[in-house]
C-alpha cells in the first residue's frame, strides 16, 4: 500500500481510446496527479450493450482498480455514467465520479437549445435530458443516437468520407432544430472535432463534458485533502484487447506512443498479467 494516499493514482476508464480526451484534460488541468488508464477494448463499443451488461464491466473494472491501490475512479465514459454511476457510487467505499453531471451544467450555462449527440444506451437513458431539465425545466434538449461513430474513431477512420456522410447524417435532425448548443454525450466524440465543427454552423457552442469533469475531480481532490503534492508517476495504460492496436492508435492524441499492458478482467477469465513495452513517452514512459 503506498503510505501517502495523496500520491496514489486516479483510475480513469473507458470502453476504448475514447477516455483519452479526459485524460489530455487531467495532464492540462491536474499535472500533478498520477494516472492509471484502463480501457475496456475487448468488449467495446459499451454503447449498444444492456444495462446489466454495462454494470457488470463497470463492477469488475473497479474492483481491479481498487486492488491497484488508486484514490479515486473516473467513468470517461458516458454510457457507463448514465447507467450505471449512481449504483456503484453506492455500493463501493471510494470517490466514483461521472462525466454527464459535470457536462450537463455546462451546457446549461452555454445554451438553450441543447443537442446531445451519444451512443444509442445513452440516449435512451435520458440522461443528459434528465440532468439538464432538472437545471432548468426552460432549456430544450433534442438527442440523437450515434452508433457508428465510436467503432469509426476506434478503427482510426475520423477522415473517411463516410465519417463526413455519418456525421452529416447524425447531425441534421440537429441542426433542424436550430440548436445554439451541443454536447459530446460521449467521450470518444471529441476526437471527431474537425469532422463535426465542418458541419456545424459557427455560432454553435460545443461543449466538451471532458474539460468540466476535470473541473469537478479538482474540487473533489480538494474536498477530500487528497491533491497530490508530489511530482506525478508515470502514467500506466491498461487493456483488455490489444496492446498494439490501443497504443498505435492513441499516439495521435498523446503525443507520444504509450506501454501497454494487457489485463484480462472479471468474466473474461483472470490470467497473469502481460507487459508491452511500445515506447517512451513524457507521461506514459
Amino acid at each position: 500500500m503506498t503510505t501517502d494516499k495523496k500520491a496514489q493514482r486516479i483510475a480513469v476508464f473507458d470502453s476504448g481510446v475514447g477516455g483519452l480526451t479526459v485524460l489530455r484534460e487531467l495532464y492540462r488541468q491536474l499535472p500533478n496527479e498520477s494516472i492509471l488508464y484502463f480501457g475496456d477494448t475487448a468488449r467495446l463499443p459499451y454503447g449498444t450493450r444492456t444495462q446489466s451488461e454495462i454494470l457488470q464491466f463497470v463492477r469488475e473494472i473497479i474492483l481491479w482498480a481498487m486492488d491497484q491501490d488508486v484514490k479515486m475512479i473516473v467513468m470517461a465514459c458516458n454510457t457507463s455514467s448514465a447507467l450505471a454511476l449512481e449504483t456503484v457510487q453506492s455500493e463501493f467505499n471510494v470517490p466514483i465520479l461521472g462525466v454527464i453531471l459535470p457536462g450537463a451544467k455546462a451546457a446549461v450555462r452555454k445554451g438553450q437549445r441543447i443537442g446531445v449527440i451519444a451512443t444509442p444506451a445513452t440516449v435512451t437513458s435520458n440522461a443528459y435530458r434528465q440532468a439538464i431539465e432538472e437545471m432548468n425545466s426552460q432549456v430544450q434538449v433534442w438527442q440523437v443516437s450515434c452508433p457508428e461513430f465510436v467503432p469509426l474513431i476506434e478503427e482510426n477512420r475520423i477522415h473517411d468520407p463516410y465519417t463526413y456522410e455519418v456525421a452529416r447524417e447524425y447531425l441534421a435532425p440537429l441542426l433542424d432544430q436550430r440548436i445554439d448548443t451541443l454536447i459530446y454525450g460521449c467521450t470518444h466524440y471529441p476526437h471527431l472535432a474537425p469532422v463535426v465543427r465542418s458541419i456545424l454552423p459557427a455560432t454553435v457552442r460545443i461543449v466538451d463534458p471532458a474539460v468540466h469533469l476535470v473541473k469537478a475531480m479538482t474540487q473533489e481532490l480538494e474536498l477530500l485533502g487528497l491533491r497530490n503534492p508530489y511530482p506525478p508517476k508515470p502514467t500506466r495504460f491498461c487493456v483488455s484487447g490489444c496492446p498494439q492496436q490501443f497504443a498505435s492508435l492513441s499516439v495521435q492524441w498523446l503525443g507520444f506512443t504509450p506501454t501497454v499492458e494487457a489485463t484480462e478482467l472479471g468474466a473474461i477469465e483472470t490470467s497473469e498479467t502481460t507487459h508491452l513495452s511500445l515506447g517512451e513517452g513524457r507521461r506514459g514512459s
